[in-house]
């Protein structure tokens, strides 16, 4: 069944155009520009008056819409989101060759579901980087693929299947003319030539590995729907599509964050940890000529909403869930909950989402891990930490999370978009 809601249309779209947080950010850029947003340079001297913006930093991106009524006290409202997504990052030297095939070296990426990526037709997707400096968004399409062992050569493997990242995924691109010769198959000159620059000029690249099967709506009455990177493409399109849809506030500075690397711990310049989110709000609040004072004001009234992927309960494996709390795809997005802070939401930061959910007209569902499953985290507890502002973690539930395809329910992310315009406005 193909997509027909215009909401999911759009979903898998937007999915389609993002392969590595790189082509995510352009992507996003893309539709802000369209909406009539300035791109402004880190660098350069930033506009203050009353405007639409966005900076783009790797494979990061913060938009923000500075009202007229804006004053060096208002808050902000923040939807924090990420760009990243589980699965493999291109090595150094990473053409070789074995027994007669083609392989690519490639290491672990954040914590994927190793085995639902066999026998699936992938792409190397990302950015070149010239000696000159200039970056090149690049993707080859269905490329790659990691094959699994045929059954007859592993009798025991239904009772158990073990994969090595070193040993068994290496994936296969191609035949060597030569047994043990790669030089027939030159990975970076490959790539350099899809982009359109010499082989000779890359310096370095950032190339990751991608699902290139386009999303599908299907199951009964087509109430569901798979797609690669939906942990957390999903939250990203809905923050996005949220900021756009949210006009002109008068009491408040509405903000899209989409930060990288949040599935390797977010510490880089562009993840949660860095200063990204913190450089903006200052040049923000510097442009309206805030004092310390007011910019401290300012943080204590504002909010942050971090919207990442989070779990359905398994109809096979209930039992790793909580016995009181099982959230169902298609009930409304969650409002995360944890005990070690591994969330960040409280009391109080229940209480707002429950006032935007009405707002919205949106039911939503309390999630919490069991007691023996050690609980993930996201961007909200460190977005909380560096700038003191409250946050709530709340996102839709999926199954199959950091699998090469995930599951969630037709009507989920179009809630979710609905509860995060309600808040920007």
């Amino acid at each position: 069944m193909t997509v027909t809601d215009p909401h999911l249309d759009d979903l898998a779209g937007f999915i389609a155009a993002s392969p590595s947080s790189f082509h995510a950010a352009h992507e996003t850029a893309t539709r802000l520009d369209a909406a009539g947003y300035e791109r402004v340079d880190e660098a350069g001297e930033w506009p203050t008056v009353p405007g639409r913006r966005y900076v783009v930093r790797d494979g990061a991106i913060i938009a923000w819409v500075q009202p007229a009524g804006a004053t060096p006290t208002s808050p902000v409202r923040i939807v924090g989101t990420h760009t990243d997504s589980p699965g493999f990052k291109l090595k150094p030297k990473p053409s070789t060759s074995a027994h007669g095939w083609l392989q690519a070296g490639v290491e672990i990426y954040g914590g994927p579901l190793l085995n639902s990526w066999l026998d699936r037709e992938l792409e190397f997707a990302g950015r070149l980087v010239a000696i000159d400096g200039s970056q090149h968004l690049v993707r080859t399409g269905p490329f790659l693929r990691f094959p699994q062992l045929a059954v007859h050569l592993d009798r025991g493997v239904n009772e158990g299947l073990r994969l090595d990242p070193q040993q068994h995924m290496n994936p296969v691109y191609g035949l060597a003319s030569d047994i043990g010769d790669a030089s027939s198959a030159d990975l970076v000159g490959h790539l350099a030539a899809l982009a359109g620059i010499r082989a000779e000029d890359v310096a370095g690249y950032d190339i990751v590995v991608a699902d290139t099967a386009p999303g599908a709506v299907f199951g009964l009455d087509g109430g569901l729907f798979a797609a690669g990177r939906m942990d957390n493409l999903v939250s990203v399109h809905a923050g996005l599509t949220a900021l756009l849809a949210a006009g002109d506030p008068t009491d408040h500075i509405p903000v899209f964050a989409a930060f990288d690397h949040e599935e390797v711990g977010s510490a880089t310049r562009s993840g949660a940890a860095g200063p990204f989110l913190a450089d903006i709000l200052a040049r923000i609040s510097d442009g309206l000529g805030a004092t310390e004072s007011e910019r401290l004001r300012s943080r204590a009234a504002s909010w942050c909403f971090s919207a990442d992927a989070g779990h359905s309960v398994h109809p096979n494996y209930a039992e790793r869930h909580d016995p009181a709390n099982r959230p169902v795809m298609g009930r409304g997005p969650l409002l995360k909950i944890n005990a070690q802070q591994r969330y960040a939401t409280d009391a109080v930061g229940a209480a707002e989402w429950a006032r935007v959910c009405a707002l919205a007209g949106v039911e939503y569902q309390e999630f919490v891990s069991n007691n023996t499953v050690p609980c993930g985290s996201t961007i909200g507890p460190i977005t909380a930490t560096r700038l003191g502002i409250r946050t709530v973690d709340i996102g839709i539930p999926l199954l199959s999370m950091h699998s090469a395809r995930e599951l969630c329910a037709v009507g989920d992310p179009g809630t979710l978009t609905a509860a995060l315009t309600a808040f920007l406005r």
